[in-house]
Order: structure tokens, then sequence, then C-alpha cells
């Protein structure tokens, strides 16, 4: 079976497959997600938070829409499903796509640049989406998502957490990720894994996107630590994507057994949304490659 190939041309019926949707969706995350104050007009944000949430709330159920009919045919015994699910790694949406080793043999260093500008802006930031993800999960799943998180975290020491590694990264490649210049592909891919973290009714999405992540994400990192290798980024610079490479592996696989095969075993019902989460995640990314090398093999 061949990997899916996902056109990033914008559904012209959709409303939420525009620049000015993401972006104003993005806004919206990075507001209400950082740390503030009490505000006099507390009662006029929730307001807007209501229709955020609406609008939001039909933005996954029109990407769950997608996924609907292959999610529904997938198998709820627990160690079948992790078999299918392993396969996506192979088959499943995005998967081979010629981007990555274009990035690791051929891409400019600009090119590498914008590449990784983009991303920089649509990452949402796994060490905070699998902390929403885990509340009040059953003791098997939240006990691999906090050994996840440790790992993300560095274990208690800052030199090791993730998510300074790609902000140095970012200061090393000198770009500066902004939400106003990313495709709204990359945004949605960053929104939609948002979403599925902290509204609760997708909880098990999201255990299925995370899982996904880990599942299929060594294979690009490696491919983008080679072009940052070719174009004369050191060991250290490139260190975000060479541990990922690596690391994620044993995630994956760490993930699969301790996080997915007790969650569905407990309730099998859980497999179809944990599958929905894994096809949207990666429909999600079959955009955004899409679209770079629509732009990238332009430039």
């Amino acid at each position: 079976m061949p990997p899916h190939r996902i056109s990033a041309t914008p559904a012209t019926d959709s409303q939420f497959r525009t620049d000015s949707f993401q972006r104003g969706l993005a806004r919206w995350n990075r507001e209400r997600l950082r740390p503030g104050f009490p505000v006099e007009d507390w009662q006029q944000n929730l307001d807007r938070d209501a229709r955020m949430l609406r609008l939001e709330g039909g933005f996954l159920e029109e990407l769950r829409a997608e996924v609907k009919a292959e999610a529904a045919d997938i198998p709820t015994d627990p160690a079948d499903f992790v078999i299918w699910f392993e396969r996506l790694k192979e088959v499943g949406p995005g998967q081979g796509d010629p981007l990555f080793p274009w990035l690791a043999e051929v891409a400019t260093a600009e090119q590498l640049r914008w590449f990784f500008e983009q991303e920089a802006a649509g990452e949402a930031g796994f060490d905070d989406l699998v902390a929403y993800t885990q509340v009040k999960m059953p003791v098997g799943p939240k006990l691999e998502l906090a050994r996840n998180y440790w790992d993300e975290m560095g274990r208690g020491n800052a030199k090791g957490m993730h998510g300074p590694m790609l902000d140095a990264l970012v200061e090393t490649m000198e770009v500066t990720p902004s939400i106003d210049t990313t495709v709204w592909e990359s945004l949605a891919l960053a929104n939609a894994m948002t979403a599925m973290a902290t509204a609760r009714r997708y909880a098990w999405h999201s255990v299925g996107a995370l899982g996904v992540i880990e599942l299929t994400a060594p294979g690009r990192s490696a491919c983008v630590a080679q072009g940052l290798r070719r174009i004369g980024l050191s060991d250290r610079e490139r260190r975000y994507f060479d541990l990922h490479a690596v690391l994620d592996v044993k995630h994956s696989a760490d993930w699969n057994r301790e996080a997915l095969l007790p969650a569905i075993a407990e309730d099998p019902a859980r497999a179809t949304a944990i599958a929905e989460g894994a096809l949207i995640r990666l429909r999600c990314g079959a955009r955004c490659f899409d679209r770079y090398r629509s732009l990238l093999w332009q430039s």
C-alpha cells in the first residue's frame, strides 16, 4: 500500500483552511494558555473564549470527518490495534514524503532555514501537550505519559530540556518564527494538537496523535539532522534533531506498550478515538509537507 498523498489546496467550502482562521486560532491559543493575572474584563474574555471554543470544535469535527470511515474499520483488540497503529509508520498519510530526503541531500541553507522557521512557528510544545493530555488518565497510560514528559523535561536538568534545545536552534539558524508568516497548514497542525490535548472530549484522540508523533518522527528528524550537518551545523547545534532521531524510537515502543495496550484493554471504544487522533495528526502533517514542497521547490 503506497503512502497517502494529501493535496495542500484549501477546501473552498471550509472556513477553517485559511490563513486568517488558523492565525486567529493560533493567537488565541497563545494568549489563553499563557500564565497571566486576574483582569477586570474577565467576563468579556469568557464570552470570547466560548466563541473560539465553538470554532475550534468545528475545526476538529471537520478533521474527524475526514478520518472517521477509516478509523471505524480498525481492530479493537489491543494487540491487533497496536499492529495496525505501528503500520502507520509505513502507510500512514505523509509517510515516505520526498520532502525529507530532499532536505537531507539537496536543500540549501536558506531553504532549510525557511523549513525550520515554519516548523518552529507551528510547534505546539510536546511537553505541554503531554501534560494536558495526562489529566485524569488511568494509571497505566498516565505513568507512561509522565515518563515521556520527564524525558522532555531533561529528567530535571535544564540543559537536557527539549524545548530550550529547540529555542537554541532558532538562535543558531537566525530565524524569527512568527504566526503572521507561517503557512496555515503548519498552524493548523499545532492548533489541532492543542485542541485535542486541552479539550477533554478529545483526550484519547490526543493520546493517538502524540503517540503517532513518537512513531513517525525519528526518520524525519534524521533527515533534517543530515541536512543541517551538510550545511555545517555542529553536533551541539543539531542536538534537537539528532536526539529525536534516536530517543523517539524508544518513546514509541514504550508508548504503544504502556499507554495504548492497557488503555484499549480497559475500554475497546478508546481504540477508535486513538486511531482518529493519529490519522488527524498524520493528515495535518501531510498537508504541511505538500505545502512546503510546493513553495520550496519553486524557490
